[in-house]
């Protein structure tokens, strides 16, 4: 067992070691034939550093944005019928382009048409009709407005088109900007409060008006009739009428921003006021005291079942 043992001494003490080094310092590391410290000091006065050239900017270039981001298209709009659509055209244009959207009156160079529509002739909807499918022709996204879509949504032309309601003029930045994306959008609700039927939107959106001296003011929205020959009636629905507060509000405002003419306007502005306890009178002589000298004020699209109601009172 002794000399088992001692073997095995013996062989362990015989292996070389990975540790053992001949090299007693580490400065023997370096031979004759390295520079010196001094010498590698003095090379680097040599070395030329090199800045890193940055791409140059052109001081009028265009950003170039992704052509699906909302709010960089351009719109074009058209508009038929009468003086209340047209009213409704013009704030959803200036909603538009208070939201970074480019209104052009070149159809070809726009991106999306905005098809506002008008329901009392045939021919009128027809060209709404026609407009629809020569956008289509064209790649160019659609979205449709007024009483077209509003009285029958289910048409066969308006499949996969988003539609703003008569009443939803107040989120067309919404829809376009779905639209914009390849989303199909409708919104038709009526607006409401407690139950009680609203005249519409508010009327102190932004507006881009086609004659900047003219303000067209939507009284009231629908009537209290119900003509077998009119589909009108189908998209505006019943009588609602904007408190009196409201649209004396809205001239007031106008005529500081330099009109100088307001057009009242309605289904039938005769009916004002019925809903909820007022008439047109009373909003006419409140008007009259907001009217600066020189500008005018008229009243249109009225029937004669209720206009000849307050003839009298209006004419003095």
């Amino acid at each position: 067992m002794a000399a088992r043992s001692n073997n095995h001494i013996t062989s362990q003490t015989t292996m070389p070691s990975a540790c053992d080094s001949l090299i007693e310092d580490i400065e023997d590391m370096v031979s004759a034939s390295d520079p010196t410290p001094h010498e590698r000091q003095s090379a680097r006065k040599s070395i030329i550093p090199r800045s890193r050239r940055r791409k140059e900017q052109l001081s009028n270039e265009e950003l170039q944005t992704d052509s699906l981001i909302p709010g960089t298209q351009k719109i074009w709009m058209k508009t038929w019928g009468c003086s209340h659509n047209n009213s409704d055209g013009e704030y959803m244009a200036g909603q538009l382009a208070a939201s970074g959207y480019t209104m052009t009156d070149e159809a070809s160079e726009a991106d999306l048409w905005l098809l506002n529509s008008c329901t009392v002739k045939n021919p009128a909807e027809d060209h709404f009709r026609n407009a629809i499918k020569k956008a289509q022709e064209q790649q160019k996204k659609v979205v449709v407005a007024g009483c077209v879509p509003q009285a029958q949504p289910r048409m066969d032309y308006l499949k996969g088109l988003s539609i703003i309601g008569v009443q939803q003029i107040d989120r067309v930045v919404e829809v376009v900007d779905e639209a914009v994306k390849g989303h199909s959008v409708r919104l038709l609700s009526q607006k409401k409060d407690g139950g009680r039927r609203l005249g519409g939107a508010r009327l102190d959106l932004p507006k881009i008006r086609k004659n900047p001296l003219i303000e067209i003011i939507s009284i009231n929205t629908g009537c209290l009739n119900a003509c077998t020959y009119c589909k009108t009636k189908h998209a505006r629905g019943d009588l609602a009428s904007y408190p009196v507060e409201e649209l004396v509000e809205r001239a007031r405002q106008s005529f500081q921003e330099g009109v100088c003419e307001i057009w009242l306007t309605s289904e039938d502005t005769g009916a004002y006021g019925r809903d909820i306890g007022t008439d047109l009178p009373t909003l006419l002589w409140k008007l009259v005291e907001e009217i600066p000298e020189g500008a005018m004020l008229r009243l249109g699209m009225t029937n004669p079942p209720y206009i000849l109601e307050h003839l009298e009172v209006c004419t003095v």
